[in-house]
């Protein structure tokens, strides 16, 4: 984004694209975005299809608020992200109703929410580890999710969502629109994933090195 007032507008309209689209319900998700010097975040308790530019929380790097509704209680976990990932320009979360119904029903695997299904999950989503169940807000969520960031990290695997069990998915990319994309290609593979009996198998390893080396995807 060019500016902050730039950044504002574009939170708010894929907050309501989200909203309206159902991938986000009710108050809960949020959205929020790195500033030069600090960072932007939807207010606690807002409905991402209602959100007003001037009404975002404006918080310094150290943490504390400087302006706008009362930032999420969701701020410190998106802050340790940022701090994790030096790619992370935004982040999403929402309570998508098939990634939670999937972290109801059981993860395929700790590190792999869904497999490697179809090549778009696999280039645009990647790996998406599952993160234990927490209490909203407790700190201990974002120890967990700093590690799997370095973990998948030194792996040469780097991920740009988790999943945080009976919650939602956490993504990030390098601009709202982008972590809108990563969002949408994940809930909708947990739809394909729940919904097709029998279940497909993953993607065959040639088929996923194919993608590696002739499209750049990381997996």
């Amino acid at each position: 984004m060019s500016n902050e007032s730039e950044l504002r507008r574009e939170i708010c309209r894929v907050g309501r694209s989200l909203f309206e689209r159902g991938y986000a319900h009710s108050t809960a998700g949020n959205i929020s975005a790195r500033l030069a010097n600090g960072y932007l975040i939807t207010p606690t308790d807002a409905c991402l299809g209602f959100l007003e530019p001037d009404h975002l929380a404006k918080v310094g790097e150290d943490g504390v608020q400087q302006s706008g509704g009362r930032a999420s209680k969701t701020l410190a976990l998106h802050r340790r992200i940022y701090a994790a990932d030096h790619r992370a320009a935004c982040i999403i979360h929402t309570h998508s109703t098939h990634l939670v119904s999937l972290s109801l029903a059981g993860a395929w695997s700790p590190d792999d929410l869904v497999p490697p299904i179809t090549p778009y999950y696999v280039m645009k989503v990647g790996h998406v580890p599952l993160i234990p169940y927490h209490r909203p807000g407790d700190p201990a969520v974002g120890d967990l999710v700093v590690e799997k960031i370095q973990t998948m990290l030194v792996q040469g695997t780097p991920i740009r969502a988790v999943m945080l069990e009976r919650l939602g998915p956490n993504v990030w990319h390098d601009s709202p629109s982008a972590a809108m994309a990563v969002l949408e290609e994940l809930e909708e593979t947990a739809r394909l994933w729940l919904m097709t009996v029998p279940k497909p198998d993953p993607l065959p390893a040639a088929a996923i090195e194919e993608l590696r080396v002739r499209l750049g995807a990381i997996w």
